[in-house]
């Protein structure tokens, strides 16, 4: 891959002053070790899908015991804050003002239909224009529903089949075993892409990129001095993330450190050549930070899989994320994490990294001109 003219003493030197660059800089420092911490707390403590505490309105106008075994069911859930309201009518301006996701409003004569046999009643209103809810409470209203036939009117449906459900690789559905292990993506975008495509375009601004154009050293020289304290810098920061996902949040990681390793090297030189890529091209600090945030950190965040899953985006967009390299680490992060996933079942992931990478390397390498004319 290097040429005979290539020497290392020259590449290692202009590693040297971009070391000394990083450590004389506390945005840089901040952005490529503090910034991994901030992201993998804020994500780990907030980013949660197991919806709990949702405001319940609850209208109940038959007042017996039946009824207020009803309320109990929906309050020991912990699913559900229920207030009382005194009306149906008010039930409902709390879900329209906001003051609760949900209401249930219990009929007069709900206890009587019951023990009459006709089938009591009653209603839950959710609250549709925040749909990142309704489908979770949707699905906690059928489970009480059931437990509420069971314990209310002693209703237990005939079994024609038992069908037992029991969850893989992630048995509690924790959502933070889900998200962390995801955000190893969205830390070496941010620190390999940003950090980067500001190195070459900060030297020409400066005016320092002429000095290095008067010596005889090699665009690849340049290249590898510029990525190597960056790599070091993402690989620190990846190590931060799992310290921080295995002793914090418990995330587990039953997958083989090698595989994951070899992942991360691979997405981080891949991203570490299009950071240089996009300086080159660009030469100007601000313009190479507003296409590093479009080309690499918003599909890190919206088209690798992370937030939304790709099976369930349009055709379009399933083939848009290919081109993506967050897309491919996605896979491997989350399977060596919690699957443990072989080589041989990561192949097309590592494959597609690795053409990634020798593309993204080759672009930036030629793109390189020694002129001072862009």
């Amino acid at each position: 891959m290097t040429s005979p003219s290539f020497v290392w003493s020259r590449a290692m030197a202009v590693a040297r002053k971009e070391v000394y660059h990083v450590l004389r800089d506390p945005f840089t420092m901040g952005l490529g070790l503090g910034l991994p911490v901030l992201l993998v707390l804020v994500y780990g403590f907030a980013m949660d899908f197991n919806i709990r505490n949702i405001a319940l309105a609850v209208n109940d106008s038959d007042r017996t015991q039946a009824s207020r075994r009803l309320v109990d069911i929906f309050t020991s859930s912990d699913y559900f804050l229920a207030h009382p309201a005194g009306s149906p009518s008010v039930a409902v301006q709390d879900v329209t003002a906001e003051r609760a996701k949900a209401a249930l409003i219990i009929p007069p004569r709900f206890e009587k239909d019951l023990l009459a046999g006709r089938g009591a009643q009653a209603q839950i209103l959710l609250d549709g224009a925040d749909n990142s809810t309704v489908a979770p409470v949707a699905t906690y209203v059928q489970s009480i529903q059931a437990i509420a036939s069971r314990r209310i009117g002693n209703f237990d449906p005939p079994q024609t089949y038992d069908l037992r459900m029991r969850f893989l690789f992630n048995p509690e559905l924790n959502s933070r075993w889900f998200v962390i292990p995801g955000l190893t993506v969205v830390v070496l975008a941010i620190i390999s892409i940003l950090l980067t495509a500001l190195t070459v375009a900060r030297e020409w601004e400066s005016g320092s990129m002429e000095l290095l154009l008067s010596t005889p050293i090699q665009p690849l020289e340049i290249i590898i001095g510029k990525l190597a304290p960056y790599a070091v810098l993402g690989l620190i920061a990846q190590l931060f993330v799992y310290i921080i996902a295995r002793t914090v949040f418990g995330v587990p990681f039953v997958g083989s450190h090698l595989l994951f390793g070899v992942g991360c090297l691979l997405c981080l030189a891949t991203y570490l050549a299009q950071g240089i890529f996009i300086s080159v091209v660009t030469r100007k600090q601000q313009i190479a930070m507003q296409f590093a945030t479009l080309s690499g950190m918003l599909p890190s965040n919206l088209l690798s899989g992370f937030v939304f899953p790709i099976a369930s985006m349009p055709l379009f967009f399933r083939g848009l994320t290919m081109i993506f390299p967050a897309r491919w680490f996605m896979i491997i992060a989350r399977d060596t994490y919690l699957k443990g996933s072989s080589f041989l079942e990561l192949s097309v992931p590592f494959i597609m990294l690795a053409l990634f990478c020798a593309a993204m390397i080759t672009a930036a390498t030629r793109r390189f001109k020694r002129d001072l004319e862009p």
